[in-house]
């Protein structure tokens, strides 16, 4: 996918992307910490970073973060939501030019969002910005897809509606993951969350997806009468829940 769609396709999801996008399990932060020594005083590049919600973690910690948002809008939210931090930065710029100083930061770290890099540029610009031996990490929340009878129809209803759902599936990029780190070895962990949520949760985390077709499209309306059903016929006591493999990958870049 062209550079220029993949940085405009969320433009109009921000809010629902702020409200209904999962977070991060804290053993992320540990891990970084025991296994890559960060500690608050290293300065991180979040590639992407889009409305904050990793960049949070990072700031709450102590680290002066850089966040790189290509979208305007999202940028704009992640200005706002993160107004409090006096060591937030927010910078306009993409993955393979985030306009950083050379060798500025110990850390660069991109969640829920490299597979939408040009991994030859966006490598290249990041051992650019890294401190030598700098690390970098990627991560993402991967839904599971089978493990209930809800996620195995929610599945059905992505591959049925999705505009380009399996063309872009995240899942994708992290089997070509080396491609990132190459020569440079890596390492990953895996850890599992969950997100509950009644309908209108429901319904505003499908919108959020940028291969969720929105109000204009003629299949946006059949698309949320389906998941109106599958919910009703899942839900336990007006709840329904999402399961996720948080995925991490880090490494010293060369």
């Amino acid at each position: 996918m062209p550079a220029s769609n993949a940085t405009v396709r969320f433009s109009n999801r921000v809010e629902n992307y702020v409200r209904y996008r999962p977070g991060y399990p804290p053993e992320v932060l540990r891990t970084l910490k025991t296994e890559c020594g960060m500690s608050a005083r290293h300065a991180i590049a979040d590639i992407a970073s889009g409305t904050g919600i990793w960049t949070r973690m990072l700031l709450e910690n102590g680290n002066p973060v850089h966040g790189v948002e290509p979208n305007a809008e999202m940028r704009v939210a992640g200005e706002r939501l993160l107004a409090g931090f006096s060591n937030f930065s927010s910078v306009a710029g993409t993955a393979e030019a985030t306009t950083l100083p050379d060798h500025s930061v110990d850390f660069v770290t991109a969640a829920q969002a490299a597979h939408w890099f040009d991994r030859t540029r966006a490598r290249q610009e990041f051992v650019r910005i890294l401190k030598p031996a700098g690390w970098l990490v990627l991560m993402w929340n991967e839904r599971v897809t089978d493990s209930t009878a809800f996620l195995r129809d929610y599945e059905q209803l992505l591959l049925k509606y999705g505009t380009d759902y399996q063309e872009i599936r995240h899942e994708r990029t992290t089997d070509e993951i080396n491609q990132f780190f190459d020569p440079a070895p890596f390492e990953e962990r895996i850890y599992d969350m969950r997100q509950e949520f009644d309908y209108a949760g429901i319904e505003g985390r499908l919108l959020s997806s940028s291969y969720a077709p929105g109000p204009n499209d003629p299949q946006h309306v059949p698309m949320l009468r389906e998941l109106r059903r599958i919910f009703d016929a899942h839900a336990l006591d007006g709840r329904a829940t999402f399961e996720y493999k948080t995925r991490v990958f880090f490494g010293r870049l060369s």
